[in-house]
C-alpha cells in the first residue's frame, strides 16, 4: 500500500501538470510557468507522501545542498549531449543553419523542468527505491531502466530501438547517478540539462516530441543509426556510447562509496521525520 500511495500521489500531480503544460500550447511564458509549477508541485508531493507513508525525512530530496547537486548534474548532462553533437558535427551529420527561436527555448525550459522532475521522482524516487529494497541495487537498476525505456514507446516517432537506446543511455545512467549520490537532485539535473540542451539549445528532437525550435536552427543528415532519425539523437549510437561510459563511471563511484546494496537491506527500517519543537507559552 505504501508503494501504491506514493505512485498514486506523484502520478496525479504529474498527470495534472502534464495537462496544464499541454494546454499552454508552447506559449513561452505560460509553458515556463506551467512546467516550473509542475516540477515544484511534484517535489512537494513526494516529500509529503514519503513523510506520511514511511515516517521518515526524505533524505533523497532534501533542500539543503540541492543547488550544488542540481548544478553538478546540469554540467554533466549538458556536457554529455554537447559531446554527442560534437561527434555528429565532425562526421558532417549535424549542421547549424542559423539562429532559431528564443521563445521556443523558453518554452522548452519549462517543458524540460517538468519532464525531468516528474520522471526522476517516479522512476528513481519511488520505483527504484522500492525494487532495490526487495531485490537489491543491480536488479532494481535493470528493471527500472527497462520500464523507463518502455514508457517512451508511446512517444511520437517511437521505435523498439529507440526504447532500447533510452533504456541503456538514460534509464541505466540516471539510476546509476542516483545510486552513486543517493540524492535525486543530481539525476534531475542531468536529465533536465540533457533534454534542454537537446531541444532548447541545439534544436534537435527530444524523444520524438513535436516541439518548437530551440536557440539554434539545425539540420541532421546521415544514417539513422547516427542521428536517431525522427526520434532524435537519443536513438543514435553515440548517445548510447557516451551515456554508457557515464553509467560505468557512476557505478564505479557507487561501489567506491559502498552504495550498492543487497536485497532486503532496508526492509522495515524508518528514519523518523523531524518534528518542530513546541513553542514556549508566554
Amino acid at each position: 500500500m505504501r508503494v501504491v500511495k506514493q505512485l498514486g500521489c506523484v502520478l496525479v500531480v504529474a498527470l495534472l501538470g502534464s495537462l496544464v503544460v499541454s494546454a499552454a500550447h508552447w506559449n513561452a511564458p505560460l509553458t515556463l510557468l506551467a512546467g516550473s509549477g509542475t516540477a515544484a508541485a511534484t517535489v512537494l508531493a513526494y516529500r509529503w507522501i514519503v513523510r506520511r507513508t514511511e515516517r521518515r525525512a526524505p533524505a533523497e530530496l532534501l533542500f539543503p545542498g540541492a543547488g550544488r547537486a542540481l548544478g553538478r548534474g546540469a554540467l554533466i548532462g549538458s556536457a554529455l549531449f554537447a559531446g554527442v553533437v560534437a561527434v555528429m558535427a565532425v562526421l558532417g551529420d549535424y549542421r547549424v543553419d542559423g539562429w532559431g527561436s528564443a521563445s521556443g527555448a523558453v518554452a522548452l525550459l519549462g517543458f524540460s523542468a517538468a519532464a525531468a522532475v516528474t520522471e526522476e521522482v517516479l522512476f528513481r524516487g519511488v520505483l527504484f527505491r522500492v525494487v532495490e529494497v526487495w531485490l537489491g541495487s543491480w536488479p532494481a537498476l535493470v528493471l527500472t531502466a527497462a520500464l523507463f525505456g518502455a514508457s517512451h514507446l508511446f512517444n511520437p516517432h517511437a521505435s523498439l530501438w529507440g526504447a532500447v537506446a533510452i533504456t541503456v543511455e538514460a534509464g541505466a545512467m540516471l539510476a546509476a547517478a542516483y545510486v552513486a549520490t543517493r540524492t535525486l537532485w543530481l539525476p534531475i539535473g542531468v536529465h533536465f540539462a540533457w533534454n534542454f540542451a537537446e531541444g532548447g539549445v541545439f534544436g534537435t528532437s527530444v524523444s520524438g516530441t513535436d516541439q518548437p525550435q530551440g536557440l539554434l536552427h539545425s539540420t541532421l543528415s546521415g544514417p539513422t543509426w547516427v542521428t536517431g532519425g525522427e526520434f532524435g539523437p537519443e536513438a543514435g549510437v553515440f548517445s548510447v556510447l557516451l551515456c554508457s561510459t557515464a553509467t560505468v563511471g557512476f557505478l564505479l563511484l557507487a561501489r567506491h562509496r559502498g552504495n550498492l546494496r543487497p536485497a532486503g537491506f532496508d526492509r522495515g527500517r524508518r528514519t523518523p521525520a523531524p518534528r518542530e519543537e513546541p513553542r514556549p507559552v508566554r
